[in-house]
């Protein structure tokens, strides 16, 4: 038997396959039992995970049977579940509307919805570049950087900080290791978990005493008169999502963009947009793969599985995305196609998508009109994946580029046409070289992607 399957035959929905190979891990699920199926969590926990297209949008979609009140998990009922899991900073109850069902979901939905629906799109774009220049123009003499690591894995948290209401240059940089941390299931995630709590405990109380126009704001003075408990938790979940799923969005698409000369073309040639390529990646390495989870409220059955009433759900998004049932041939483009699972579906759909959308698509297209000549540094086969229970993203993405030089004419500014303009004092220009007319006046930067090798 293979190192993911326990001794009672079951596969573990963690440890060294699910992290090595998932996606050869969930066809053999999908064989073995269909397009629902039995696994362990971390403890050897069982519980199931939803591998078709169509039982995940039935769980997404029935509330009635299927609950996200986690306190109705059997495992916790028995006390099999320590306080010290890995599993508890995702599913562990809290004050959340993620956690909460009918009229009490919707409350404090609302609430988020109203918060995030505050900020325009060309508001967000605004923050994108300003901190897109800024990581960019520190590695702009060198000519080299690491996409994930020194770009990816920062981006969403200074511009996600900023709309909650932190010093983005101050307090972004200490959150980013914490929060993707306890997405992992580490050992570390507990530990993790409570520096970015924390962090959020004194934000909201700063801003009770200094408001402004961000979400820890709009949360206080909301009419749903959420308490300091849910507000705080509600700050945590808006983060994390928002920072882990658009840096694995941003992370997959970059790779895609250096290493698959089809994707290249069908955007060099026009077939796609930078949008549409977005939802092509969405389909193909969703920034979230697993969702833990939904709680049976009763006994009942789906995809062939007899569930009991508090047994946990695991929406399985990659699985669900390439289901034969709806994706009988995967080499087949689905760009532009949003009925992917990425974000979820039903009361639970994720509020912020278009925010994140937004962060990805302006920061990419920002980020490559930087990087004159840009092109992987290392061999492709050398390339690394990420791979967590919940998460996998390429783990590296060195690059170099035409290094910049002071003193030269050409200067590229963070003001970009917008409804408003920035603030003079977040105005600033960087040096980089006059690029050849030739080769990029009046084109877009993927017209040149064809060239790059």
């Amino acid at each position: 038997m293979g190192s993911g399957l326990a001794p009672a035959g079951l596969r573990r929905l963690y440890g060294p396959e699910a992290e090595t190979d998932p996606t050869q891990m969930y066809e053999a699920l999908r064989r073995e039992h269909g397009p629902v199926a039995p696994v362990l969590l971390h403890g050897d926990i069982p519980a199931w995970v939803v591998l078709g297209h169509r039982e995940n949008l039935e769980v997404m979609r029935t509330p009635s049977l299927f609950s996200r009140d986690s306190r109705r998990w059997t495992a916790f009922q028995e006390g099999k579940i320590a306080a010290d899991s890995p599993l508890m900073p995702m599913v562990g109850w809290q004050p959340l509307c993620v956690f909460a069902d009918g009229a009490e979901h919707t409350r404090l939905r609302q609430a988020v919805i109203d918060g995030l629906d505050q900020f325009d799109r060309h508001g967000v774009r605004r923050y994108v570049v300003r901190h897109t220049d800024q990581l960019v123009e520190a590695f702009a003499a060198t000519g080299r950087m690491d996409l994930v690591h020194d770009y990816a894995e920062r981006l969403p948290m200074l511009v996600m900080t900023q709309l909650l209401g932190m010093q983005a240059t101050e307090d972004g940089p200490d959150l980013v290791e914490p929060t993707l941390d306890l997405m992992r299931g580490t050992e570390t995630a507990l530990a993790s978990n409570e520096v970015v709590t924390k962090t959020l405990r004194e934000l909201v109380q700063n801003k009770k005493r200094k408001p402004g126009r961000d979400l820890a704001s709009r949360l206080i003075a909301h009419e749903s008169k959420l308490t300091d408990e849910e507000i705080v938790e509600h700050l945590r979940l808006v983060l994390v999502a928002a920072h882990e799923g658009t840096v694995n969005l941003i992370a997959n698409a970059l790779r895609l963009i250096l290493t698959d000369p089809r994707f290249r073309a069908s955007l060099s040639g026009g077939q796609m947009t930078l949008p549409d390529a977005l939802e092509q990646v969405m389909w193909d390495t969703p920034p979230i793969a697993m969702v833990p989870g939904r709680w049976a409220t009763g006994d009942t059955v789906i995809g062939g599985q007899q569930i009991k009433e508090g047994d946990l759900l695991v929406l399985g998004l990659a699985p669900g995305n390439t289901d034969p049932a709806i994706r009988p041939d995967l080499s087949a483009p689905v760009h532009g196609n949003r009925s992917h699972l990425a974000f979820s579906s039903g009361p639970h759909e994720c509020p912020g998508r278009d925010i994140g959308r937004a962060i990805a698509d302006t920061g990419i297209d920002r980020l490559l009109t930087l990087l004159k000549g840009v092109q992987l540094a290392v061999p492709e086969s050398e390339l690394t994946t990420d791979g967590a229970w919940l998460t996998r993203r390429v783990a590296a993405l060195p690059v170099q580029f035409t290094p910049w030089r002071t003193g030269d004419e050409g200067t590229i500014s963070t003001a970009v046409p917008v409804s408003q303009p920035l603030p003079a004092t977040a105005r600033h220009t960087v040096s980089t070289p006059t690029p050849a007319p030739a080769a990029t006046t009046g084109r877009p930067w993927w017209k040149s992607l064809l060239f790059w090798r």
